[in-house]
């Protein structure tokens, strides 16, 4: 957080600055969470929220292996430590990805099927709500940002135009990430369907 160093107290541009910045993680932990959705694809970030219990610790499937496309519908798994792949395997198998590792010992291999229509629409609600959350939290910071104005113009730190003009701005802020969110989610509602 941005403050003032003499007073302590933040302006108007330093909420601002504040608000964009937690508007701005908002939508980059949504492509993230977004990147991991299957669609039918081979995409190694199908597997990043995969956790293996490795030597009782649950760890990073990608900290533990490389994960690789070998091709449209397949992908590899070259785990470090060759004693891990059995945990590997099951934590695949266990995951909600609906996914059938095969392995040889050295390497892991994951045919990925191509999604039914249910499980399309199952995807495309879990994207909807991924993108609500996201909302809720551009929401909550543009919420946080015009409080802490509101409390300057109280403290008579800014005159009651500046705090407009900051409410305003904000909600502007607001407008622009909540579409930023709208558009990464009918992108990735458009791969999901895509047959």
């Amino acid at each position: 957080m941005l403050y003032a160093e003499s007073t302590g107290i933040e302006t108007v541009d330093e909420i601002e600055m504040m608000v964009e910045e937690r508007m701005e993680n908002s939508v980059s932990a949504l492509s993230n969470s977004l990147s991991t959705l299957r669609t039918g694809r081979a995409s190694p970030a199908i597997l990043d929220r995969v956790m293996v219990s490795y030597y009782g610790a649950d760890t990073p499937l990608n900290s533990l292996a490389t994960v690789s496309v070998s091709s449209a519908q397949q992908l590899t798994i070259q785990p470090f430590d060759k004693g891990s792949s059995g945990d590997i395997e099951k934590a695949i198998i266990e995951s909600d990805l609906g996914l059938t590792p095969n392995n040889n010992g050295d390497l892991i291999r994951i045919n990925i099927p191509s999604l039914t229509e249910e499980r399309r629409k199952e995807m495309v609600k879990l994207c909807k709500s991924m993108g609500e959350e996201a909302k809720v939290s551009v929401r909550n910071a543009r919420r946080d940002g015009v409080e802490k104005v509101k409390k300057l113009e109280k403290a008579k730190e800014i005159s009651e135009d500046n705090k407009k003009d900051g409410e305003e701005s904000m909600q502007k802020l607001a407008d622009s990430y909540v579409k930023k969110v709208d558009e990464l989610c009918k992108k990735k509602e458009e791969d999901v369907l895509k047959v």
